[in-house]
This record gives C-alpha cells, structure tokens and sequence, in this order.
C-alpha cells in the first residue's frame, strides 16, 4: 500500500472532509453490489479546484481515485478494487443555473435527481432520466453509468440528456466539452463519451443538462397475461406499431408475490403483468395512444385492463413496480435479492424468450430469478434469490449469470442497459465488446495514462466477479 499524504489532503478539503477512521473505510468500502473493499482514504470536495489539486496529487504519486456519488450502483463501479482515494462528491451538489429560454440548466455532481427535479417543477419542467434511486442517486454518478429509468421509452436515457459538461482530467487539467445548445456538429462528442465511463476517463463537476415540459396530462394503465409469451408479445407490437408511450413495464410473477408479500397490495398474481403509460399536451392525443395500447393487449389475450387519469390513482397502480426493488428480498426471509445479471437489453421481439429463459436458467441451478423491466427501451432486469451463506449458491448464481448473458448476446443483446459494467458484469462485457476492446483500451490509456481513475474496471476488471473482490455478505463452506 502506497501512504497516503493526509496533511496534503487536508490542506486541500479541510479537515473535517478526510476520513480514514476504519470504521468510514468500511461505509465507503461497498455500494449497492455484492463487492466490497476498503479505500486508503475518503476526502469530501466542495469546488473544482479541489478535485483538480487531489488529483493532480494523486496523479504524481500514482494513487488511485475513485470519484462517488450516492452509492447506489448495482455492479460495484465504485468499489476500490485497488484502494486508494474515494473522492465523495455529495458536497459539490448546487444547481448553478436553471436558464428556460434557452431550456437547460447546469449543476454540480452532488445533486441528487429528485432535488433536481423539485426545483425545476415550479418552473412546469423535468428532468427525465429518473431511475427507480432517484431519492439518492446523483446526477455524477447518473453520468458515469447512463443511468435511464421507467420513462425511458420516450426521453431517453442520461446521455440524450447531457450537452455539455465540465470535466477534471488525469493530470488535474479542467476541461470544458460540449455546449449550451441542443446541436452541436463540431469534432468528436467527448461529453458523450464521458457518459457511462464509470469515472474511468475523468472526474465531471459540472453539467448542462436539457429539461422538457411537464406534460399536462398523464394517463396510466394495467393489463394482466396468463403467459410471459403474451405479455412479450403485446410489447412487441406496441412498439412496432407508432405507439409513443412514456412508460411500458413488465413485471413477472416472482415480483408481483414479492410486492403482494412486502405492501398488501392484493394484485392478481399472475404470469405477467404490464403497465403502460402515455403522456402529453392534448388528452385526445392521450387517449389515442393510450387505447392503442389496451387494444393490442386485450390482442394478446390481455386481462383486468383498466387506466387512469387520477394522479392517486395511478399512483396506486404503480406502486408495486415502484417499491419492487426493496420489495424483492421481502419474497423468501431466507433468500436475500442480489444483483448480478440485472439488466441487459435485448431486442423487443426477444423480451418474451429471454424472460422465459432467466426463469428456466434459475430452476436449472436452484436458485429463484425474476424478469422486470423497462421493456419499452428493450430492458430486462433481474435479481438472483439466494441463500448468501451458501458457498453452492453462489457458484449456481455465476453459472446462471454466464448462461444468461451468452443468450443475451447471441440475441444480439447487450450486456447492459443502464446499470453499468462496473466490475459484476466485465466477462459478458468483454466478451460482447471483443472487437472494440482495443479501442477502448488505446482511449483509456490516451487520456489516463498513469490508469489512476477508477481502475480495474470495465475492460480491466476480472472476469471472475465472485472473486474480484470480498462479498459483501458472509460466505459459509
């Protein structure tokens, strides 16, 4: 282990903004994934002229830095394989400017999406990359792993979102990419490429973002399918047919026990069920695609379809896919919900199949899966249900994830649609990325030289996820 200047680091942050007691190193040491290993330091920024001077001290002594958001990444982005400095950004959380003729604004990495989101609603406009941790989850940390969410399917993801950004590079330089305005046709979209970097390519302390109207009416509706193969189907055909909706969700049986369990719901639990919404400036056109898509669910053998206007009302309809995450380790006290092959992408002709297939993966080796999404941008999310202490558990989990994942690419899927790579998903990563890795390799070493931001991941992380790190859970023989 390299020693770590403190002194150094507290002349820059202060020193109530440096952690190393061991009991901070073990906080800092994990996220939301199954990977956990200790830092060497924390150090909490407010400006960007602190995060250029650590990194630039870190960049001379060749330590390490891993930049942090809210934690709430599911494949261990942040975890530092290699210890070193977790740079917290949380206190680097002003929004700097909400400019409406222009339609966007611009903000630190520390703010959190729902803040974001409350303080442009007076305003009568969002910010809609909105994933299901937005209570926590920071726009850096959004970047760093495109992170997208239930409205995906009509706006868009975070790097549709992004036009600009300031960004710390390796040896501590600012760099300004992108622009204020929605075009831009000048070089190579670097503000693009730093989005879903995971912080391997620099450290962003600001971005412009773009915003989109409040639409002034919202309409959400429910179907239910005796069969996964119906509910595939019907999704199929709702984007094959012009269909705009603002959401389309897919929920399996596994997660409708689980929220059914966990909050007293009373949903009919059924093979699948769909939830669909459709949004905009005019209710006729509202109700246009909103009976579109009932139509070609009661098509596909749809049942129960009932929608709603009433903002308590679809509040109630959406309830269980919103609270499904928690509600998931809730199913079985003796399983706990772990994320692993948790959210690929596949083509909407193949939602039903790769469903079907993550349920005959889990019963092949024991273990319980279930298959939920944003399928309306081709998403499919999964949790392994399993008994953490059991050391067969684990090796069945790694052999479901491996088959999932080549089916996934042999459908000409991909690995991940929001969650990130981090260090869970680098084997079906590389494998998927085998003719581009070389590329990717030659970027990361062009502007990181000294690999001193998050390394060990993405393309340099281990194939073997189990062992890529200690489990954040106790492993028994």
């Amino acid at each position: 282990m390299k020693r770590i200047d403190e002194s150094k680091l507290r002349s820059i942050v202060g020193d109530e903004n440096v952690k190393s007691d061991p009991a901070d190193l073990y906080i800092y040491g994990s996220d939301s994934s199954v990977h956990s290993a200790l830092p060497w330091v924390v150090v909490r920024p407010d400006t960007s002229e602190q995060v250029q001077e650590i990194v630039r001290y870190a960049n001379r002594d060749l330590i390490p830095v891993i930049s942090r958001g809210g934690g709430s990444g599911m494949c261990g982005q942040v975890v530092p394989v290699q210890g070193g400095i977790i740079m917290d950004m949380k206190r680097m959380n002003r929004i700097l400017e909400i400019n409406m003729p222009d339609v966007y604004c611009r903000v630190e990495p520390g703010v959190v999406d729902d803040d974001l989101n409350l303080a442009l609603k007076p305003y009568g406009v969002f910010y809609p990359p909105t994933p299901a941790s937005s209570r926590i989850a920071t726009i850096g940390g959004e970047i760093g792993n495109n992170a997208s969410g239930v409205r995906s399917v009509k706006y868009g993801a975070t790097r549709d979102a992004v036009l600009g950004m300031k960004v710390v590079l390796p040896t501590g330089e600012l760099a300004t990419l992108g622009a204020h305005t929605k075009v831009e046709a000048s070089g190579y979209q670097l503000q693009k490429l730093m989005v879903g970097s995971e912080g391997t390519l620099g450290i962003v302390v600001e971005a412009t973002l773009k915003f989109v109207p409040i639409p002034e009416f919202r309409c959400l509706g429910v179907a239910n399918f005796d069969t996964l193969r119906d509910a595939g189907e019907a999704v199929a055909e709702i984007m094959a047919s012009g269909t705009e909706p603002s959401m389309l969700e897919l929920v399996d049986s596994v997660a409708i026990k689980a929220v059914n369990k966990t909050m007293n719901l009373g949903l009919k639990e059924v093979a699948a069920a769909l939830i669909f919404e459709a949004d905009g400036k005019v209710k006729e056109a509202v109700d246009y695609e909103i009976n579109k898509m009932q139509n070609i669910c009661k098509k596909h053998k749809g049942m129960d379809i009932k929608s709603s206007y009433d903002p308590t009302e679809r509040a109630k309809l959406f309830m269980g896919r919103k609270k499904l995450f928690p509600a998931l380790s809730k199913y079985d006290d003796n399983l706990a919900s772990t994320s692993l092959a948790d959210d690929m992408a596949v083509p909407y002709s193949k939602m039903a199949d790769t469903a079907a297939k993550i349920h005959e993966t889990a019963e092949k080796h024991n273990i319980i899966m279930t298959a939920y999404g944003h399928c309306g941008s081709g998403c499919m999310h999964t949790k392994i249900l399993m008994d953490t202490n059991r050391r067969d558990q684990w090796e069945s989990a790694r052999k479901a994830v491996a088959e999932i994942y080549e089916y996934v690419r042999s459908i000409k899927g991909t690995t991940s649609a929001e969650h990130g790579i981090g260090l869970s998903k680098a084997e079906s990563f590389k494998q998927e990325k085998k003719d581009s890795l070389q590329i990717l390799q030659a970027v990361k070493k062009a502007l990181d030289p000294n690999n001193i931001l998050n390394p060990g991941k993405l393309m340099q992380a281990p194939d073997d996820w189990v062992t890529a790190t200690d489990l954040r859970y106790s492993v028994n023989s």
